[in-house]
Order: structure tokens, then sequence, then C-alpha cells
């Protein structure tokens, strides 16, 4: 599955990073790992937070529902709308100051929430407003991922870019396994506090803002004056418009979508199939995030050997599989009801289904953000890779909505899965159009 247009000459490296890439490299990691970190942290108890002030207003079912989704997808949003004017911005004053003022951010607004949640019920329309500003706070300073990509772009030859971008995804992998379990103990620690997730996750962020500031030297080529404008929705036409780029940013997007009405629905699907607590989800997620490390840190030999194009294929075929066992498992489970106990095999069934899914998303990943990378001009790899976050973001709130409703409308569970895998065919369908037409 090769992309239909062949990668354009590489032009002159722009100067090299004034610090080992290595240390650069760090940097980026840990930036990536502690916004993940911070949104996993908040992610297991914010519904329940969330609940308690609806209930004192006397908002319950659909509504207190919509209210909680809008807590959710308000963060994805403000990725979608920000990333590609950080990036933008990145390519005009610098990876280093968009970077800082991305992880202060995520500590001004973390301690926020946990601010928000310690209003007692009676305030509950002061509480829920804090809540929801601080998610639109730290949805803002999150939307840094796509400078953190082109931190990477900067610091390592194209034949390392594949590479380089993998470990975008082991950090994703690192803070979405450590972030549940990090607020499951915390919580305990600070004997089940509401504020103590908030606090949490803006204390690990003012740690890597430290790291950050002490260590991470400037990688943009000094020369890059290439963005001017902040807001300017004609430049992010523009970037879709460039050759092969996007049709990488459409597959990203409904990759991202796809896996997404997996993620959104998981807990749900687990609780009424297996019977899992929200203890035993808050370790299915940690091993999805570990799955999702070690997928990582295998892509990074492989990327050695194979092409992105092949290592993308490969990506999409595995998560075709896994999305469409965890669909087939689904509709045993349904199939099976009425049964005193859902046999141990699909329980295995769903765990080996799930893993393969997931596999194949860290393989998406670098991939696709390696591919777009090769194709955008030197002096706009901040914004152009601040787009693809952006339609990224875009995935993860179309993608969770979808699979939400998806999965009330029949009993077996199934739809969601069968939607994720039928995206997922389309992508697969053009991208192998793509390469009969080249």
């Amino acid at each position: 599955m090769a992309h239909p247009l062949p990668v354009p000459p590489v032009t002159a490296p722009p100067s090299p990073p004034a610090q080992p890439a290595k240390g650069t490299l760090l940097v980026i990691f840990l930036t990536v790992f502690i916004d993940l970190l911070g949104f996993g942290i908040v992610l297991p108890v914010m519904p329940r937070q969330a609940e308690t002030y609806l209930t004192a207003l006397g908002v319950s079912g659909l509504v207190g529902g919509v209210v909680i989704g809008i807590l959710f997808s308000v963060f994805s949003l403000m990725q979608f709308l920000f990333s590609p004017m950080w990036g933008r911005w990145s390519d005009r004053v610098g990876r280093r100051p968009m970077l800082l003022l991305s992880l202060l951010g995520s500590v001004v607004f973390y301690a926020l929430y946990g601010f928000a949640v310690t209003f007692p019920p009676e305030m509950a329309r002061v509480a829920l407003g804090l809540m929801l500003l601080s998610r639109i706070g730290a949805g803002i300073a999150g939307a840094s991922v796509g400078t953190a990509a082109a931190v990477i772009a900067d610091c390592t030859t194209p034949q390392n870019r594949a590479r380089g971008m993998a470990l975008i995804g082991i950090a994703f992998g690192a803070g979405f396994t450590l972030g549940p379990l990090i607020a499951y103990f915390g919580m305990a620690l600070f004997n089940d506090k509401p504020y103590a997730v908030g606090l949490l996750a803006s204390c690990l962020s003012l740690v890597a803002l430290v790291f950050a500031f002490s260590v991470f030297r400037e990688t943009r080529n000094p020369d890059n004056k290439a963005a001017k404008e902040f807001f300017s929705l004609g430049r992010t036409t523009r970037v879709l418009a460039l050759p092969a780029v996007g049709a990488l940013v459409l597959t990203y997007f409904l990759s991202i979508f796809a896996f997404a009405n997996f993620e959104a629905t998981l807990a749900r699907f687990t609780q009424e199939a297996f019977g899992m607590t929200d203890n035993d989800n808050f370790l299915v997620f940690a091993g999805i995030g570990a799955m999702l490390m070690v997928a990582g840190g295998l892509y990074r030999p492989l990327a050695k050997r194979w092409p992105e194009s092949k290592l993308l294929a490969c990506g999409l075929g595995l998560m075709i599989l896994g999305l469409g066992g965890v669909g087939l498992d689904a509709w045993l489970v349904y199939a099976g009801r009425g049964t005193e106990l859902v046999p141990a095999s699909l329980r295995i069934g769903f765990y080996l289904s799930a893993a393969l899914a997931v596999c194949g998303f860290a393989f998406v990943n670098p991939s696709v953000s390696s591919l777009i990378s090769k194709h955008a001009d030197p002096q706009r790899q901040g914004e152009v890779l601040g787009v693809n976050q952006s339609f990224a973001s875009l995935g993860r709130i179309l993608g969770p909505f979808l699979g939400s409703v998806l999965f009330t409308l029949h009993p077996s569970r199934t739809l969601p899965f069968v939607a994720a895998v039928a995206t997922l065919l389309v992508v697969a369908t053009l991208t192998l159009r793509g390469k009969r037409s080249s």
C-alpha cells in the first residue's frame, strides 16, 4: 500500500540542534507523556465528579449525559481548533516557547480543575463552570502534539523520521497506561479527596515544565519565518491541498475516528459483557496503554527495515482484524446471553482482539506522521503537522459521539465495532487504489 505520490526530493536540513538529539527527544517524550498522563488521570473520575453537581441541580438522564459529553469533547475540540495555530507559530517564533507555554497552561488549568471540584454541591453552577473552563484551557494547552512532532522532524533525518515519530506513540501509551493507575492510587493517597486528580496532574506538568525549561534548546531553523498569521483557515486549506498531504491527513483522521469508536465504548462493553468493575476497567485501560508502548517499541526497529507505507498497511490490517474480532466477540456474548457464565474463551478472544487493534493503531500513528513530514516544506513542519493533529482531534470528537450512539442501538453492542471496521476498509480501499494508480 505505497502512497500514490512519490516523496519529493528532500531539501537541505535545518541547522542541527544546539544540544544532542537524544536530550531533545527526551523532552518531547516527556511533554507528550505528561499531556496524556494528565488526561488519563482526570478521565476516569470526571464523570462521577460532574454527576455530583448535576444531581444537586436536579439534572439527570439525557441532559446530564449531554453535559458530561461536553466536558469530555471540549478538550478535543480545543485541540482541533488550536493545533494548526500552535504549529504555525512554532514555525514563526520557535518550538521552545510554544512547548513551554503548553506545559505552563497544563499546570494552571489542571490546578483549576482541582480547585473546581472542591466547591460544595450548593455551588454546583460555579463548580461546573470552572470544570468546563479548565477543560477548555487544558485542551488548548495540550494542542502542542503537532509542535512536538515538528521538533522530531527538526532533529531527525528523513531515514530516521519514522523511528523518531514512534516516540510520540510510546509517550501516548505510557501516559494512557500510568494516568488511570496514578488516579487510582492518588485518590487513595489523598483519602479520596476530590481535588487529588487535578493536583496530581498539575504537579506532574510542573515537573515537566521545569525540566523542559532547563534542558530543551531550540531546534527550529532561525531563518524560518514561514508563518505570519495565527488564525488562518486559508492556510489550513492550502496545507490540505499539498500533494499527498491531504490524503494522508484523511487516512489519519479516519483511523483515529475508527479507534475512538472502540475507546469510547470499551468500559461500557466490558461491564455489560464480562461484568467488569471500575477497578477492572482501570487495569484494562492500563493494559491498552502498555500495549501501545510495546508496539511502539517494536515499531522502531521495524522502521529501519520497512518503509512507512508498508508499516501503515500492516497497521491498518491489524486494526481491521482486531476491531473485527472485538465485534465478533460482542456478538458471541450476545448470542450466548442467558447462560450463567460467559465462556473464558470469549474473554481471552476479547483480550487478543483488543491487543491486535491497539498494536495496529501504534503502527498507523507514526507512519502517517512520518510520511506527512517528508512531504512538507521544512519551513512549515509545525504548521503541517499541526493540521494533521487537528484532524486527529476531530476524529476523537466524532468517533466517541458516533460510538456512544451506536452502542445503544442494538443489544448486541456490535455496531460501534462494525462502523470502525467499515471505516478502516474504506481507508484501505482508497490506499490500494492510490497504489494501483501510481
